[in-house]
């Protein structure tokens, strides 16, 4: 049977549509850095994605050609993901996305190591001529978080991300947005296919101990 990360690691994917703690262990992510409104047409964010999914099934198709990865199992691509931020300002200012920040990412197989990672690269440059140099092998641990399954609009997730604020609160944490831990979306839905009433994300925000 093929193996889907969202299936067997529901707690990190599949939410209730309540706030949860959980610790997330280190993971590795192909991921490609940018800044922009995700939404602009040929925007930097669009481009990122073609990306991140043209070394996902690089690898994941791996085994039908020559080069073998050690542990290699069938899966199904994990759920596109992003890191979001913008300078001087703790939390998201949803009313200025051309401010926006990003990392792109698609979570990897534990069993692709860094240098399967780099053939895949050269594979896909070898065979689509299109330069992957953006796209980054990312190893990221993010600890202790409040997270939410959001149901709707990207534009209303303030009111999920007051319910996770106080939620951290009663529990005895605060919010731990900083340089280096960042408001994270997991998409469940694809806005392109989905009526935005029922778009599923998952969002997720470091915290702290207070």
């Amino acid at each position: 049977m093929t193996f889907d990360y969202k299936k067997e690691y529901k707690e990190f994917y599949i939410p209730k549509n309540k706030p949860s703690i959980l610790t997330i262990p280190k993971m590795n992510y192909i991921a490609v850095r940018g800044k922009g409104n995700p939404n602009e047409e040929n925007g930097e964010y669009k481009e990122t994605i073609g990306m991140l999914y043209s070394i996902a099934f690089t690898i994941k198709m791996s085994y039908k050609g020559d080069y073998k990865i050690d542990g290699y199992f069938e899966y199904v691509v994990p759920p596109l993901e992003g890191f979001w931020w913008q300078d001087g300002i703790k939390g998201m200012g949803y009313t200025k996305k051309e401010e926006l920040n990003f990392i792109s990412i698609i979570r990897l197989p534990d069993f692709v190591s860094e240098k399967d990672f780099n053939w895949a690269i050269e594979e896909a440059t070898r065979k689509k001529k299109v330069d992957f140099s953006k796209v980054e092998f990312l190893a990221y641990e993010e600890g202790l978080c409040v997270q939410c399954m959001h149901l709707g609009s990207y534009d209303d997730e303030p009111t999920t991300t007051k319910l996770m604020e106080d939620y951290a609160a009663e529990n005895g944490c605060k919010i731990d947005i900083t340089d280096t831990r960042f408001h994270h979306e997991i998409y469940l839905s694809d806005p392109r296919k989905c009526e935005t009433a029922k778009l599923k994300t998952v969002i997720r925000h470091p915290i702290k101990k207070i």
